[in-house]
């Protein structure tokens, strides 16, 4: 038997609803979010009826962030969460900004650094798989709609867990599912219609918006997910649904 065929296979992972290696997941992903940089934040805006702003604001309030605290947003992509912790934390607090995608990085530096936050904001392209920081560095992690879009998620929680102080919280707002009947009916239709349609008039791109309505419904519901968090070693997972569970906030406590 040669050493090829005795190598252990690498095992598949979703890509909306292809089956693909996790090395080529990583690539397409990229090439997504590549491409929608520039219109990400109209898109949201059209996609959600403006109502991703709301989900936004309830996350961060329920957060409870301080002066004078140290925030990582993880995935940070436009930043708009980053945008308002660094006013939350204040000249004495910290906010580290990543993504493992310059194109999005780069657009959300643009818009935080317009708003006039340059001396509390750090900026770092990197892995949520591999958060590259001491452990119990954060008082306070959130990753908000890109958990779905991370390879071995497992390995991301885990990581988030190491980097989050003893006494801190992580954030997950992601797209989970419907919890009132019949709306995943009127959701489903919605996504796989309408939606990589505007994404073909307003971003000029179809199938990135079809990868993200399919990435949606790959994602792990809220019990699964909620089950993750608490196997990745924190202590506590807070499940708040919002727009009938469309999308949910996950909160996690390390004690």
């Amino acid at each position: 038997m040669s050493e090829h065929d005795t190598q252990e296979k690498s095992p598949l992972t979703d890509f909306g609803y292809e089956k693909v290696s996790p090395k080529e997941k990583t690539r397409k992903v990229a090439e997504v979010f590549h491409s929608v940089a520039s219109k990400y934040d109209l898109m949201n805006d059209l996609m959600s009826l403006g109502t991703h702003r709301l989900w936004k604001h309830f996350t961060i309030n329920l957060t409870n962030v301080r002066a004078g605290q140290t925030v990582l947003d993880v995935a940070a992509g436009t930043a708009d969460l980053s945008k308002s912790f660094a006013k939350k934390v204040g000249p004495n607090g910290q906010v580290i900004v990543t993504d493992i995608n310059d194109s999005m990085l780069k657009v959300g530096r643009t818009r935080l650094e317009d708003a006039g936050h340059i001396s509390n904001v750090r900026y770092v392209q990197m892995n949520a798989e591999a958060l590259a920081f001491p452990n119990n560095s954060f008082d306070l992690i959130t990753i908000a709609f890109g958990l779905r879009n991370v390879t071995d998620k497992a390995k991301a929680l885990r990581s988030m867990y190491q980097a989050v102080k003893p006494g801190g919280q992580l954030i997950v707002l992601e797209f989970s599912k419907p919890t009132v009947p019949g709306l995943d009916k009127v959701y489903d239709a919605y996504s796989f219609k309408l939606l990589p349609k505007i994404g073909k008039w307003v971003a000029k791109d179809e199938d990135s918006y079809r990868y993200l309505a399919e990435s949606i419904r790959m994602h792990p519901d809220q019990d699964t997910l909620k089950s993750m968090v608490l196997a990745a070693g924190f202590d506590e997972c807070k499940v708040h649904n919002l727009s009938g569970g469309i999308v949910a906030v996950h909160q996690a406590k390390k004690f």
